[in-house]
């Protein structure tokens, strides 16, 4: 089945195409994830053996998050205004050919240049793809239509890392690995323009939806983003600023040798299987208690800075799996969220600026992360145990705030 916005689709047969568009979207996602988090569960001790040092790292890592996500904002405006969805998409996933070219990085800096272009083609792609997949979520539930792209996305992320795993373990090196990603990359872009052609207006699958009436009633113009949603950001920008970046985490386990080096990207592989997990669970869990299920994110995040920097084997691999947890959990629900606060027409917007609050607390969090880090351990650990309180809080009034608004407007 094809269709095109000048179709019209019984409600039976929307639903079907939505849930085959997010499985088939999944499909895309594993195989970008194959590609990028396959690298990016290596990028710490990557730049590590280029000669970078721990603030380096940091602030390679912080800004390129931060570029990540600020540059959705520019993608998300542009895409409301022209509703060119799958063009700016598959420009996005397009740009994942800077992975296989680190393996003739032979400089850091190179490499970091490498590593911020894909960071940056993540941010042009993913408000288009957020989008569509919000509008097709809305046949199945936001909750479980996240969890379920989620989940795929997570294969990939678990696979990727493997790839890199066998490398280091075959021939004691990077470049194989990164040389073997030209092959998802290449499938990933065919596999979109295959998706584009089946869907290419995922708009009709959420029109005239009573789902999409009520995500109206959030706002009085659909234009303007609701205050529900600002105080949302908030929430979002201090619980991310709280969370350690995975390259932090794995320069820690490679400069101290808290485990084997070739074991670091399988530990990345265990956390993306347990994300990939938690967004099953935690997409239904949002879709029957709602808003409540965000609050997961602070509570699992404030162990890891304990758990994650200790010289402990055991207390490691059981903050990569929180780790995981919670990237689950904000890749899901936290997105679903927006969705459910926003309406149809500004919702490339809401999701580009959703993501540029988000990028830029993990540019804080990268940078604070590592001059911490190099300064004490103990003062890193504070700062994340102070941040998620400060999360909790956010939380609260977020609650409160949406509960209220709730009971004044059934």
């Amino acid at each position: 089945m094809r269709i095109s916005s000048g179709k019209s689709l019984e409600p039976i047969n929307k639903k079907k195409l939505a849930i085959q568009f997010i499985l088939l979207f999944g499909v895309i996602s594993a195989f970008g994830d194959i590609t990028y988090e396959g690298a990016q569960s290596v990028y710490g001790p990557y730049l590590g053996y280029l000669g970078a040092s721990a603030s380096a790292v940091g602030i390679i890592t912080g800004l390129g998050g931060f570029l990540g996500y600020a540059l959705r904002l520019v993608s998300g405006y542009f895409i409301d205004r022209t509703q060119k969805y799958w063009f700016i998409t598959i420009l996005g996933y397009g740009m994942l050919i800077t992975v296989p070219l680190l393996a003739i990085a032979g400089k850091w800096q190179l490499a970091a240049l490498l590593i911020i272009i894909e960071r940056s083609g993540k941010a042009i792609r993913s408000p288009g793809k957020d989008t569509m997949l919000s509008h097709a979520t809305k046949q199945v539930g936001t909750g479980l239509g996240f969890g379920l792209h989620e989940a795929l996305d997570q294969m990939g992320a678990f696979i990727g890392p493997l790839i890199f795993t066998t490398s280091l373990a075959i021939t004691g090196g990077f470049k194989q690995g990164f040389t073997v990603m030209w092959v998802p990359a290449i499938l990933t872009i065919v596999i979109a323009f295959y998706v584009r052609h089946k869907v290419p207006e995922p708009k009709i699958l959420e029109e005239n939806l009573s789902d999409a009436k009520s995500a109206k009633s959030l706002t009085n113009s659909q234009e303007s983003l609701p205050k529900i949603f600002w105080v949302y950001a908030v929430f979002t920008f201090v619980s991310v600023m709280g969370f350690a970046n995975y390259q932090i985490i794995s320069y820690h386990l490679q400069v101290q040798k808290v485990i084997p080096e070739a074991q670091i990207p399988t530990l990345y592989a265990v956390a993306m299987a347990i994300a990939a997990i938690t967004a099953l669970i935690i997409g239904k869990t949002y879709d029957k208690v709602g808003f409540g299920a965000l609050m997961v994110v602070p509570i699992l995040t404030l162990p890891i800075g304990f758990l994650g920097f200790s010289q402990s084997s055991l207390w490691v691999i059981i903050a990569v799996v929180l780790w995981g947890a919670v990237t689950g959990t904000q890749e899901t629900i936290m997105r679903a969220a927006i969705a459910d606060i926003t309406t149809i027409n500004n919702r490339g917007k809401a999701y580009g600026i959703f993501n540029t609050i988000y990028g830029l607390a993990l540019l804080i969090s990268g940078v604070a992360m590592g001059f911490l880090y190099q300064y004490s351990i103990p003062f890193l650990t504070g700062y994340i145990v102070l941040i998620e309180l400060l999360a909790v809080v956010a939380f609260a009034v977020f609650y409160q705030s949406i509960t209220k608004y709730r009971s004044l407007n059934p």
